[in-house]
């Protein structure tokens, strides 16, 4: 019997491998980015749905129920509509990226995500990496990035579930998502985190802002507010077919190992809130732009091509303790920069959001006039007056104390390659995903991570339910002779860690050294942090076991990576 089992699943396979090889022969005619006219659409207002409700004037909690549903998009004046997966209320008001969900600090909201997709993906994904494969259907789960949330609302990889949940994954929990929003205010976004599908669900759509709020401390500050000065821009990149439909090659750097996985995607196309480089007009004064990278792997530096300036107010989802001006903003997949822009400032009537990120970051090609360009602003000419402002202090959190940490760990970054010198796929502390847990921090703890950079590229490293502080980034000396023993037993302490990190230090930029959810590893660089498994604005304990099952993960926010399969299992202990 257990040979015809091996039998059959080796058939499947091969039936499985046929397919993308046929996939691969398609003649494929892709839209020429060059030919297209930039900023000839408006900035899209995203659709905001309240996480609460009033009654009689007093907040409360809510329940609402998003879908997931396949339509068409347009994402350029001149490219026709796109197939796409998107989060709505209804197909018909389901936008890329989804509406902003607007959360009440203190308040609970609950959310049934809905899986209405087809069959089919619009995309091609790989069985040859470890994936949710149900019988029938797409699998797909909800992360909300930032949140401090219950293990079994958060959106665990492996607690999938396809149409009607007619398929669940094998640790998935329940169809009612729990979000407490008692952590500190700031800036979320929420996204697919399916099992091996994460790159492709994201890619075609799956993914939208959500802010928690807290008006009694944030209006004070006095910082542009209201929906026409506080926005939210979602960036990301993709490419089309002539017929509208996303690209993604179908051909993997080893097909003969991954007849479709590649370590990085980059489209051709700049898209902000769902359009092609849009353009904004906008007044004369101070407006707050929530800036989320939502690109698979590409890397944002972004400047203003008439010298305007940056004003930091939050990073990912804390403020930081006072405002830092910046004339540049790196932004890696996933990270989010908080920014005031002050257009009174301007000598032009006309700027534009520019990037000028190699990619793959940081040593890779240079960009192009397409993907150098973001969206245009378009000033008015009238100076008006301005009642919001710039606060000298923001917020302030406890300090983060070394004295604290009880415990330090490493974390090593690999990439292993072919005969060929292409990736094959990337791990943490050279594991798979379903190898035992070895991250267990107790609930409340403070520890010290030293993440150890052994490859070639720049990996942003999220982890869930923690926040961190970036303390310090030493570049590895010898590291060729570091990383040959590391390969060989993978424990950076025998291996005589301190022997190696006496390089140069790269300085954390000001505006990166509050409290992050997601940072940027440099490549060649061993990066120490200081992880707080507890809240940051206060000394009250979770609402919730953070013990329960099914855990947590941290990985790199390269969505390739991460599904192939730069991820593991966190799991949080009692006190």
């Amino acid at each position: 019997m257990e040979r015809y089992i091996l039998l059959f699943l080796v058939l499947i396979g091969l039936q499985k491998i046929s397919t993308f090889k046929a996939q691969q022969a398609e003649d494929v005619k892709l839209v020429n980015v060059t030919r297209l006219h930039m900023f000839v659409d408006k900035l899209p207002d995203l659709p905001k749905i309240e996480g609460f409700q009033l009654l009689n004037g007093v907040p409360k909690r809510k329940s609402l129920i998003i879908g997931m549903y396949q339509k068409l998009w347009k994402f350029h004046r001149d490219i026709p509509a796109t197939p796409v997966f998107a989060f709505g209320t209804s197909r018909y008001t389901a936008t890329v990226p989804g509406p902003t969900i607007e959360a009440l600090q203190g308040i609970d909201t609950h959310i049934s995500w809905r899986n209405h997709l087809p069959t089919k993906h619009i995309l091609p994904w790989d069985p040859t990496i470890p994936t949710a494969e149900p019988r029938k259907g797409i699998p797909t789960v909800v992360h909300l990035h930032g949140a401090i949330a219950e293990p079994e609302s958060d959106g665990f990889s492996k607690s999938w579930f396809t149409k009607g949940f007619h398929q669940r994954g094998p640790t998935w929990t329940k169809k009612k998502y729990h979000y407490y929003n008692v952590q500190q205010p700031g800036n979320l976004w929420y996204h697919d985190h399916a099992m091996g599908l994460t790159r492709v669900n994201i890619l075609a759509g799956l993914f939208g802002p959500y802010i928690i709020r807290a008006p009694a401390v944030e209006g004070p500050l006095g910082l542009p507010s209201g929906p026409e000065f506080d926005r939210v821009l979602v960036v990301f990149d993709r490419s089309f077919r002539t017929d509208g439909s996303l690209y993604m090659n179908k051909t993997g750097n080893n097909p003969t190992i991954h007849p479709q996985w590649q370590p990085e995607y980059f489209g051709d196309a700049i898209i902000v809130n769902g359009k092609a480089w849009p353009y904004l007009t906008v007044r004369r004064r101070k407006y707050r732009f929530r800036i989320i990278n939502a690109s698979n792997a590409r890397f944002f530096r972004f400047f203003f091509t008439n010298g305007l300036r940056f004003v930091h107010v939050a990073s990912d989802s804390a403020y930081l303790e006072k405002p830092v001006r910046s004339n540049t903003t790196l932004l890696g997949p996933s990270e989010i920069a908080d920014v005031i822009v002050d257009f009174s400032k301007s000598k032009s009537n006309t700027v534009l959001l520019a990037n000028d990120a190699p990619y793959p970051y940081p040593s890779g090609d240079p960009v192009n006039e397409e993907n150098g360009n973001v969206m245009k602003f378009v000033i008015k000419d009238e100076l008006e007056h301005d009642r919001s402002r710039i606060p000298k202090r923001l917020m302030k959190y406890p300090p983060a104390k070394l004295s604290t940490a009880t415990h330090t760990r490493y974390v090593a970054l690999y990439e292993y390659t072919s005969d060929i010198d292409e990736p094959i796929h990337l791990y943490i502390n050279a594991k798979t995903f379903d190898d035992p847990v070895s991250e267990t921090p107790k609930v409340g703890a403070t520890e010290v991570w030293y993440v150890i950079n052994l490859t070639e590229d720049n990996h942003p490293l999220h982890i869930h339910v923690g926040l961190f502080k970036v303390l310090e980034q030493t570049e590895l000396v010898n590291e060729d002779e570091f990383k040959a023993c590391m390969e060989k037993i993978n424990d950076a302490v025998k291996c005589k860690i301190k022997k190696y990190t006496r390089g140069k230090k790269l300085a954390v930029e000001a505006h990166e050294k509050g409290w992050k959810n997601v940072y940027k590893m440099n490549p060649g660089y061993v990066t120490k942090i200081l992880v707080r498994f507890a809240f940051v604005h206060s000394n009250e304990s979770y609402p919730f076991d953070a013990t329960a099952e099914p855990g947590y993960v941290y990985h790199c926010h390269i969505l390739d990576h991460e599904d192939n399969v730069m991820m593991r299992p966190l799991k949080l202990l009692a006190k």
